[in-house]
């Protein structure tokens, strides 16, 4: 064998070995080290949420939690899953050993539940009885209690910690409490059955959004008091903000696209045509891309921000309805509620991995490393 043939064989061999580490590692997120694991949990209408190991690619536990699981959240520190159960209770799935660690009574038809900055509370808005419930997450009791509007459907913080804001469906309000004593520092009216609502960075400004209503109510948080009511090309399906607080994009199968919301200026500006039916969203770490599923065409459209143009999209399963980016940006989910499926896609690739039969009609998705 000539020397040229020698080297060529050896170029070959070591091209075929990095294709084939390339192959064996295509779905492994790259920051993962030994003994790291990130799992995706999936809750159902059967009250079971499945769980899904990201690195095998593969369901590994299904755990039942309870009727009616409405809502669920990622601990910030804890290797927990919290979620609410229409039964009327809080439930708290321990990561490690897949199983379901407490059950907490709250009231009657929990509709959500959110976390101090630091993960040493959480706050339930408890629909049933008009309540705001606060729980110590250390030792899983209720350290408080609050009246609020009739019929709260979300809660969520200022990112300072310091306020709880509750959206009241039924009186169309949204209530500011003190994170420390639940004690009320103020109720702002807003647009008839808000679903919603996101904060600003500096905690001054909330934007909730409306069932059915083309509009979004700006609320001043420090004075307490309604800014305006912004007009819509259509009724908000989601809202997702921009990390440094600059943009909201506001996403709305009625209007088949989003519109870019200005949040110091409440001015509402770029329309972008997205497809048939785009219900929710999810932003990379950077502020790059958007993505937004479509529940209609069974993709996800992705969104290049700053260039305000949609990119070719990425094919999932039927009926996208959640989708979530792993720590790092590294794998997008997709929750197909019509196939009962988890689609995996390749972030840098914007490739479809696989599909991950996860039980029939999925609701929601939480993504956890540990």
């Amino acid at each position: 064998m000539s020397r040229i043939n020698f080297r060529i064989l050896v170029l070959v061999l070591i091209l075929l070995i990095f294709a084939a580490a390339e192959v064996s590692t295509e779905h492994l997120p790259s920051f993962l080290r030994p003994g790291l694991r990130l799992c995706a949990y999936i809750s159902t209408e059967g009250g079971n949420v499945t769980v899904v190991d990201l690195v095998r690619l593969a369901a590994v536990a299904s755990v039942n939690v309870g009727p009616g699981p409405a809502s669920m959240r990622e601990h910030p520190t804890r290797a927990e899953i919290w979620g609410v159960s229409s039964a009327g209770y809080v439930w708290i799935l321990d990561a490690p050993s897949k199983r379901l660690a407490a059950q907490i009574p709250v009231g009657p038809s929990p509709a959500g539940v959110d976390f101090s900055p630091g993960g040493a509370r959480a706050y339930v808005a408890v629909f049933g009885n008009n309540s705001l419930v606060a729980v110590d997450c250390a030792s899983r009791k209720i350290i408080g209690r609050a009246r609020t509007g009739s019929g709260p459907v979300f809660v969520g913080l200022t990112p300072d910690g310091a306020r709880v804001l509750v959206a009241n469906r039924n009186d169309a309000t949204l209530g500011i409490y003190d994170a420390a004593s639940l004690a009320l520092l103020g109720v702002v009216p807003v647009l008839p059955e808000p679903e919603q609502f996101v904060v600003l960075p500096d905690g001054s400004t909330a934007f909730v959004m409306a069932q059915d209503a083309a509009q979004l109510s700006v609320v001043d948080l420090k004075r307490g008091v309604l800014l305006a009511n912004l007009d819509l090309a259509g009724p908000a399906s989601d809202m997702v903000l921009k990390p440094d607080g600059g943009e909201l994009y506001v996403v709305s199968a009625a209007a088949h696209g989003l519109q870019v919301v200005n949040t110091s200026t409440h001015e509402v500006g770029d329309y972008i045509l997205l497809g048939s039916a785009p219900t929710r969203g999810v932003l990379t770490a950077d502020s790059g891309i958007l993505y937004v599923c479509d529940s209609a065409a069974d993709r996800v459209a992705r969104v290049l921000i700053n260039d305000r143009r949609v990119a070719r999209p990425a094919q999932v399963a039927e009926e996208p309805s959640v989708l979530r980016l792993t720590p790092g940006d590294t794998l997008l989910l997709v929750v197909s509620r019509g196939s009962g499926g988890l689609s995996v896609v390749r972030v840098r690739t914007n490739s479809l991995l696989t599909v991950i039969p996860v039980g029939s009609h999925p609701l929601d998705l939480a993504v956890k490393l540990f």
